[in-house]
């Protein structure tokens, strides 16, 4: 099984020790995100590496500088071919470095926020799923940064994944360790000036959030449910009565959240095989009985991958960000005003423009939602 994993996988060599070396040659048109970072990694003293996959038992601090090159396509990581990169065809570091403690950490944050302007100083927190090294989920994150047009704080919360195809219990037991350091991180970004804040999740980074959530003190999960706007669970690798479960403790949502599933996705096959035929989140196959339990359901199975497992069809969407929350509160709007019971709002979205030229993709995935009111988000 692992063997047949590894070649849905396969793609070349993987980013490891050294991965970030600092490549200061100017380049005029990359764009470079700043991405801040809390982690249950283990620091690694190999130069520019950082971090690995053991578990600290405390939670580190760090920022780094991530430049994206001008031939950069929507969706994709391109790699350097050898380090440090070159900045005008792969993704670079830029600058990084360790943060002394917390309380740098969130002035950090408020710095940031500050500078922008009313209305934009918003914070997007990405939490990464199984098997993932420490600079693939930063590379990932800054492409999802870049491509959605981001302008607020982006913050990313990373656990000890070895980043290794047969340590999956290992990896879920680091997101066990990870829960109450994962707690506290939101908890100090909603004590934070963020006017609004998102929280993304990934494939067994949504196991890690939920299971946040069930645990969190009475108080912190009063607070979070009030400075939380949006939560996005991408591909969610959770056994399905698991969510069920989750989603009772917690009772109904102040606003819905969204889960991206795709049924082609090879990864999630696999997980279920691992978890005795049980069905995840991310695969499941009743988009409607989601919808029922408080998600709005965004079904990309139809959609082409960018990846071999069919397992990050989510930062294809990244590019759509704006054109896709427009879309979206329409559809929101449409399922209160008229009353929609369970109705599938989604057929094709349709033509958005938002692809890095703007030039118009259309997009065969459908939302499907079950009434609710809405706030609004940022």
């Amino acid at each position: 099984m692992l063997a047949s994993f590894a070649l849905l996988t396969a793609c070349g060599g993987r980013p490891d020790a050294g991965a970030l070396a600092l490549n200061t040659a100017p380049a005029a048109d990359a764009r470079v995100s700043d991405i801040l970072i809390a982690t249950t990694r283990k620091r690694d003293s190999r130069p520019d590496t950082y971090f690995n996959g053991e578990r600290s038992t405390a939670i580190s601090y760090a920022q780094a500088s991530i430049s994206v090159p001008p031939t950069h396509e929507a969706g994709a990581i391109e790699w350097p071919d050898s380090l440090p990169g070159d900045p005008e065809k792969a993704f670079v570091a830029r600058s990084a470095g360790y943060l002394a403690d917390k309380a740098a950490f969130k002035a950090k944050v408020n710095a940031r926020l500050a500078a922008l302007p009313r209305g934009e100083r918003n914070v997007l927190v990405f939490i990464h799923g199984y098997n993932t090294r420490f600079p693939e989920a930063l590379y990932r994150f800054t492409q999802i940064v870049h491509d959605s047009r981001f302008k607020g704080v982006p913050v990313m919360f990373t656990w000890a994944s070895r980043g290794k195809l047969k340590d999956y219990v290992y990896d879920l037991n680091s997101a066990a360790v990870a829960r109450s350091a994962l707690e506290e991180t939101l908890v100090e970004l909603s004590g934070s000036r963020a006017e609004h804040i998102t929280v993304l999740a990934h494939s067994m980074g949504n196991w890690l959030l939920m299971e946040t959530a069930v645990q969190a003190r009475p108080e912190n999960r009063r607070l979070l449910s009030t400075r939380i706007d949006d939560i996005v669970l991408a591909a969610p690798d959770i056994d399905i009565d698991l969510f069920k479960a989750q989603l009772k403790k917690l009772g109904k949502p102040p606003r819905p959240f969204t889960v991206i599933v795709s049924r082609d996705d090879k990864a999630l096959r696999i997980s279920r095989t691992i978890a005795g035929g049980k069905e995840r989140v991310g695969a499941y196959s009743d988009d409607q009985e989601l919808a029922e339990l408080g998600a709005v359901v965004i079904d990309v199975t139809d959609l082409d991958s960018l990846d071999s497992t069919n397992h990050s069809k989510f930062a294809q969407l990244a590019q759509l960000r704006p054109e896709f929350r427009e879309t979206f509160g329409r559809s929101v709007a449409a399922s209160t005003s008229d009353q929609y019971r369970g109705a599938n709002l989604g057929e094709d979205l349709g033509s958005f423009v938002g692809s890095a030229t703007q030039a118009a993709v259309t997009l065969p995935i459908r939302i499907i939602t079950a009434p609710f009111s809405y706030a609004g988000g940022p």
